[in-house]
């Protein structure tokens, strides 16, 4: 061991003869008790750690995130509801999408574009989408900057509905400059 690792031993061992002394001084009468406690709390102790350890694959099952592979193609896993899920960097926000090969647009919900300051109030809605819940009024808008791992598109033009959408949709308009591939549960996106 070096001279670091030692003073690190050192030092904890003085803190757990500390906390152990303090243990047999409050306990004394009260061992059973104590060993309990200490059991409890080792297995508290056991527990977090194997969550934080673990937590790099938990997150990818709850959470599935995408990921940029060495070749730079974009690699999306498949959500446990059976949708693909991107976020983008616009305007140096992050906003989460769904991937929806049936849209022909970018649209962005309102919360999503009020994040992004644009004034939704603001816009007007000239334009109309049939959706799978029926018509909606749509505002077009121009975004500065859109990016997604290294591809960067610069001012793109995207929808605000005026209807509530909970999840911002990524349509064929962007998703059409790349070659997109499924495979083994993940969507590949290259260009």
């Amino acid at each position: 061991m070096d001279g670091e690792t030692l003073a690190r031993v050192g030092y904890l061992a003085i803190i757990l003869v500390a906390l152990g002394g303090w243990v047999l001084v409050e306990f004394r009468q009260r061992m059973g008790q104590a060993l309990r406690m200490a059991l409890a709390w080792g297995l508290i102790f056991v527990g977090m750690m194997a969550g934080y350890g673990l937590w790099s694959d938990i997150r990818r099952d709850v959470m599935p995130i995408q990921e940029v592979a060495t070749d730079g193609a974009v690699e999306v896993p498949r959500s446990a509801d059976g949708h693909y899920y991107l976020t983008l960097m616009i305007g140096g926000t992050a906003v989460p999408f769904m991937v929806d090969t049936g849209a022909s647009g970018m649209v962005l919900a309102g919360t999503d574009a009020e994040r992004l300051g644009i004034d939704v109030a603001s816009l007007e809605f000239r334009g109309e989408a049939t959706t799978a819940n029926g018509v909606v009024r749509t505002a077009r808008v121009t975004l500065d900057a859109v990016e997604l791992g290294p591809f960067r598109n610069e001012g793109f033009q995207a929808f605000v509905t005026e209807g509530a959408l909970d999840q911002s949709l990524l349509g064929m308009d962007y998703l059409g400059q790349f070659r997109m591939e499924f495979d083994g549960g993940k969507l590949v996106l290259r260009q």
